[in-house]
Order: structure tokens, then sequence, then C-alpha cells
């Protein structure tokens, strides 16, 4: 692979003692004695509580509210509905970004779907206003529902993702597939999936005069912030966002929600500020889902097994009155090499919430299919399916002929198959057993997720005493993203970890872009190593400049930052401390500013992408079709690691969802009424410890240069991709069962 020179210089990349060391997470003592303070949390004096009104129904109007019943309720102080609601300086339907989805915040009487807020109750105290909202009693008139993927009036839509062409192809499919010794034609179903992290969304609201004050989980300060600007017509500046700490966001907390901007207005119309927390069946609807699909799949090879065709055709759901297009064909683009690929999109609209981004938006839904193809392609052959994935796995993107890291992806096969043991796998199904007669099967994966970059800022400041701090307004979901952080800030500043001070988590601090698209370490990382060079190199300039400094004269040879000093380059025994240089000129501090973006060269010249494989062992009982994944090993390759610890949690998180997508995981809805049937975490199943008895995950080592000058790359994604996929072949080999309808349940597999 040839060397593209990058249009920005990289700044130097400093091996320090923080970058890639195991830490333990920063904030952990505070999570685990209750000292972390979550959006909901806080209380400020004189609050009150909201409570939103859901509608029952998934289309029609609210024909009537009995509003004077609950406000007779003691302890109700008003009742907003879409009379009274405070005006809005720009319509809540409108869509100024990509991201400004369209909300429902009692802008008119219509219902779009169920769980819809209707009407919101505030009250002395969270009792008060839940009996409130239960007295309003509404009454509907009701239109025909329409629930069921096969509704008619499906279209193409004019992209999917966020601005990806719906429709691609490379070479001719039907030809391709004309020519195929062997070709496999087969449908695969993914139901309706709910975001469901531990902390629900929430808003705390207080206003003064024209100025706001917030207290909720976000994955995008600056984005929501400047969303809110747009809704209340008030300066950037005049918004102050807390959001500390979140927990769990999977997408769904990337913007602001219409339930979090109803808090706002409550808070607006009764003077006193309020807090707003949904309950958990209330976020089916609201607050985002992943959509169902419905994936076919037309795969062909030659003789020796090598593709000649991959057709990949996903029909999906969005909302009547938003465009979200889960973009699960897309898949297809970076995996496997084939002459001829051809990828396409189909949407149906139905009456429910707009579907939004969730843990690997399209990857996910895409990947389950398309892993679950290859593996039947390999049966066709009469090949391991490594075998198969290893002769045809892509040395370059198939669609954009950009080359990427394909030699880490070989690399991830080889160690996760030597963890694994897969040598010994026998080729045919229902060949295994353990010493309990329950069937065993092995099954393998193939994991990808793109490696995104976007832009951010950050401020970094070296003190007199010798100290640092670093400033950038980022997030951190639960994932350890404050400490990786901080650990790049401290090498950044060639500072002990216990030397800096680290800000973030407010929107008074720099935008550091949004938490999202497993991109957030590399933005904000580069954005803090940038600041953090720009000061050492200001301080150099200091001290380099200055003919009382040991450093003197050193400008052309440079230096090095280490342990709070700056050494010459070329002779190390001469060196000065920050405290003293900062203390010779009669600064207190000096400080540098940094910003990162996705280097333009290289992004037209290279496809990135961060790779896997995972191999899975399945135990199931012949008798009644329960199925325990009983060993996952997967081996990722991520660019690099600033944190094992934190990466290793990061994969396994991703395992375990896939094992929730592959056999657990559904949202079941009515289609009579539109409305879900298990909005809980009782009926709506995720797995728990007993689910993933074993897991392991293997962090091959990857440099790849044209990502970013620190080489890194997201890990919060990937684990997701792939898994799903490799369970599914495992039970096929367990039971010689091709389960084509996910979650795998008993009843389809008896």
């Amino acid at each position: 692979m040839s060397e593209i020179p990058l249009t920005q210089a990289p700044a130097h990349v400093r091996h320090g003692s923080s970058i890639g060391q195991p830490l333990t997470r920063r904030d952990g003592i505070l999570k685990v004695t209750g000292g972390a303070r979550y959006a909901a949390d806080n209380h400020p004096p004189e609050m009150l509580y909201a409570v939103p009104a859901v509608s029952s129904i998934a289309r029609g109007r609210v024909a009537f509210l009995d509003v004077a019943a609950a406000k007779a309720h003691p302890g109700v102080i008003e009742v907003m509905t879409p009379v009274n609601r405070p005006p809005l300086a720009q319509d809540p339907d409108a869509r100024t970004n990509p991201f400004a989805f369209r909300l429902d915040v009692l802008q008119n009487d219509k219902v779009r779907y169920a769980n819809q807020p209707i009407a919101v109750v505030i009250a002395d105290t969270l009792e008060a206003a839940t009996e409130g909202a239960a007295l309003l009693a509404p009454r509907y008139e009701t239109e025909p529902v329409r629930a069921d993927l096969d509704a008619n009036g499906s279209f193409t839509p004019p992209t999917v993702g966020v601005g990806n062409p719906a429709e691609a192809h490379r070479g001719d499919v039907h030809a391709g597939l004309a020519q195929a010794s062997r070709q496999i034609d087969a449908t695969y179903e993914t139901p309706a999936q709910y975001h469901n992290a531990m902390e629900p969304h929430a808003i705390v609201a207080a206003w003064d005069g024209d100025r706001l004050s917030i207290d909720m989980p976000t994955q995008g300060l600056a984005m929501t912030q400047g969303r809110l600007a747009e809704l209340f017509g008030l300066p950037v500046e005049n918004i102050h966002i807390r959001s500390r700490f979140l927990g769990g966001g999977f997408g769904s907390k990337g913007g602001v929600s219409g339930p979090q901007v109803l808090g706002i207005l409550a808070a607006r119309l009764t003077g006193r500020p309020v807090k707003l927390v949904l309950r958990r069946e209330q976020m089916f609807g609201p607050v985002g889902h992943r959509a169902p699909t419905r994936q076919t799949l037309r795969v062909g090879t030659d003789g020796d097994g090598v593709l000649t065709a991959l057709s990949h055709h996903t029909k999906t759901t969005s909302s009547t009155f938003d465009d979200f297009f889960e973009p699960a064909s897309d898949v297809s683009h970076t995996l496997y090499a084939s002459p001829a690929i051809a990828t396409s999109h189909e949407v149906v609209r139905l009456d429910t919430g707009t579907p939004l981004f969730m843990r690997a938006p399209g990857e996910a839904t895409g990947s389950i299919a398309l892993e679950s193809a290859i593996d039947e392609m390999a049966e066709a052959c009469g090949m391991d399916p490594l075998a198969f994935r290893l002769r045809n796995y892509a040395e370059v993107e198939p669609i954009s002929g950009k080359p990427f890291s394909s030699k880490a992806l070989r690399e991830c096969y080889a160690q996760g198959a030597e963890r694994f043991g897969w040598a010994g796998r026998p080729l045919a199904p229902r060949q295994m057993h353990d010493d309990e007669g329950r069937l065993v099967g092995w099954g393998m994966g193939t994991a990808t997720f793109p490696a995104l970059m976007f832009q951010g800022n950050a401020r970094a400041v070296i003190r007199s005493d010798g100290t640092g701090i670093m400033e950038a307004g980022a997030h951190d979901m639960g994932q350890g993203a404050g400490t990786a952080l901080a650990q790049i800030a401290a090498d950044s500043l060639g500072l002990d970890l216990d030397e800096v001070e680290f800000r973030s988590g407010t929107s008074d601090l720099p935008d550091a872009g949004i938490a999202g698209g497993s991109a957030h370490t590399a933005t904000a990382g580069m954005a803090i190593h940038e600041a953090g060079a720009d000061a050492i190199a200001k301080l150099a300039d200091l001290a380099t400049g200055d003919q009382r400094s040991p450093l003197f004269g050193a400008g052309n040879t440079g230096v090095v930052a280490r342990g709070g000093r700056l050494f010459r380059r070329d002779d190390e025994s001469r060196s000065e401390s920050y405290a003293d240089i900062l203390a010779r000129a009669g600064l207190a501090e000096i400080e540098g500013r940094g910003k990162s973006a996705a280097d333009p060269a290289a992004q037209s010249s290279y496809a990135k992408h961060a790779h896997g494989a995972v191999f899975v062992e399945v135990k199931v009982d012949p008798d009644f079709g329960q199925i325990r994944v009983t060993r996952l090993v997967g081996a990722f390759a991520a660019g690099r690691v600033i944190n094992p610890r934190l990466v290793r949690s990061q994969y396994y998180g991703g395992m375990i969802w896939g094992i929730s997508f592959a056999l657990h995981e559904k949202a079941v809805m009515d289609l009579r009424s539109g409305r879900p049937m298990n909005p809980n975490l009782g009926e709506y199943h995720i797995p728990v410890n007993a689910d993933a008895p074993s897991l392991e995950a293997i962090l091959v080592e990857e440099h790849d240069p044209h990502v970013n000058a620190l080489g890194i790359k997201g890990v919060g994604e990937i684990g997701i991709t792939g898994t799903a996929g490799a369970i599914a072949n495992a039970v096929w080999h367990a039971t010689g069962n091709r389960i084509r309808q996910f979650p795998i349940t008993l009843d389809r597999l008896l």
C-alpha cells in the first residue's frame, strides 16, 4: 500500500506513559458509591415534576382530555396541552440539518404513533403528576393503523442512513449469477428493536429570564444546544447544558428528543424548574428504535468457491412523518470481493415513532443477514466457512475500489480461529455433542465498522505550578471515554495523569463533536492531542528563544515533553521544567487550542474500517430447542488502543448485544392497534449474565497511519457486527436447521 501524504502535518506523536495503559475508570468509585450525579439526580430549589400523558392509539386525533379533573387533583400545578403550550420560535416539524428529526411537542391534537405525548401534567410531587396524568382519561377519533412491513405503498428512498445512496452497484449481478456454478437466494428478517439504556431520557430545566439551564443526558452537547437555540429563539450562549454522566445512549441520545423539549416548555409555562423523566414503557415510541428489515441476498460462486455475484436488497420501515432509513444493505459494500455487487433499499411508512440510529445502524442488521448468507454459500460449496471467507475477503473496498487494512482482517481470522480451536470443527452439522447429550455447534462471522472521524475542538492549559488542564465538551456514555481522553490529554501535555485536570460534559467547553459512530475517541482525542501539542509548542518557543534557558537555541533541533519538563531532542542532559519556563516569563499559564477533522487526502484515497472475526460455540437441547451460547471469542483490529481494559469492555458489550440480537431481542407489535405489546424489560428480552458465561476479546495489533495521526479507530459498535451472524451459523452447525427469522426462538428451531 503506497504512502499518501496527509494535507495536515501530523503533530508529534508522543509515546508517553498513559496511552496504552489498562487503567481503571477515573469515575469508577463515584459510580459504585452513588456519587456520580446523572441528569435526574438534580433537584434545584422549588422544582416541579412533569409527567407526560401518552397516546394509547397509533393514528388519529385527541378528541377530549379531562383537564379539569387532572387540575383538581391535590398537588397538580398545571396541565400543558396544545391549547396552552408556550410558543416555539421554530416549527418542530422543520428539519434544518440531517440530525434535526421532527418532534412531537403538543403542536396539535394529531396522533402519529402509540406512546406519543399528548399532554404534560406538572405537580409538586411525582405521584401527584402521575395520578393527574391518569385522570386526563383521553378520548380519540381513530384512523386505520399501518403497522405491518407488508403494508402497501413501498418506495425507493432518495438516500439511506446519513446521505448514502439507496442503490449502488458494481459489475453485472445478473450475468454473475447466470455463470455461477452454485448460488443461493435467501431472505432474512430482523424485528424492531428499542433503545433500552439503563438511564431513561430525562431533563431538569430551569429558566432565568431568557437564559436556560439544563441537566440532561446527551451524546451531542453542541448539537443539542444548537437545536434548542433554534426551537426557542435563543442565542446559543444563553443555553447551558450539563451532561457529565450518561447511563447509556446507543444513538438515541444523539440529539434532543420531544419529551425533553416538553420538560423545557413545562418550566417555561410554570416559571419554576421542572424535572421530566420517561418511564420505561414511554421510551417505546418518541426516542427512536431500530427498524425491522426483510433482507434478500442472492449469492453465486464458481466451481472453486470464488464469488461471482452478490445482491443484497433490504425492505425496511420509517414513520409516516419523518425520514430515517436503515442502511442494512450497505454492509455488503465492505467485506467480500466479487466482480459484481448490487445493493438496494425499499421502504414502507408505518404509524410508529421515527426509527433512529441504534448501535451499528445498518451494519448490525445487515451483517446478520450477510454473514448467514456467506455461511450458507460456504455450505453449498462444501467448504469450511473460514476457508471460504479467506478465499473471498476483500483486499480493497468492493464498491469504491479504495484500499483498506485487509491484512488486519486476515490476522483477526488467524488469531481468533487459533484461540477458539476452529481447526477441529467438523464440516457437517449435528456431529458434536456434550456429555449431557446437547447438540454442539460452532459458527463464525466477520465484523466490520467504518473508522469515522468528525470535527472537534479542545483547549489545553499549562499552569505555573507545572500541572495542566484539558477542556473538551466530550461525552461519556459509560464506556470510559473520560478516562481514555484524559490519558491522551496527559501524554499530549507531557504530564502524568494525576497532574492533568480533565474537564468535559458541559456545553460551555469547546465543542468536541458528537459521541456517535464509534468516532468520539478519534474526534475528541485528536483535538485534545493537537491542543496539548499547541500548548507545548508555545512553551517551547518561550524557552528556546530565551538566552537564560538551557534550551536556548534548540528551536531547530526541537524539544521533547516528558514528566513536566522540556528536553533538547539532541541532548537530553539539557532540560527545563514547565514551572521554571513560565516563572521566568512572568506567566501564570499558557494556553493551546486544538482542532480535529478527517484528512481530505486520506478520505479520498482510502477506505477506513475496523475489522474483526467472531467465533461462537452454542449448545442446543435436542428435545426442547433451548439454545445456550457457551463460548464467544472475538478478535478485533481497531488501530491504536488507548486503554486495553476499556476497549475489551466495549468488545464484550458489543458481543453480548450480538447474543441479544440473535436469540432474545424483539419488539412485538399489535398489528391491529399499532401498540408495542412488550414495552418493558420483563417481556422485552435481553441477555443476563447467565446468557454469556465465557467471553474473550483479542486485541489484534494494528497500525493504520491513514485514519488520523494517533491511529485511533472506534470500538463501540464493531463487536455487535459479525457476532449475531456467528451465533445463527453456530445454531445451524449444531442442529442442521437454518433459521432466517431473528431472534432464533424455540418455536422456530423446533
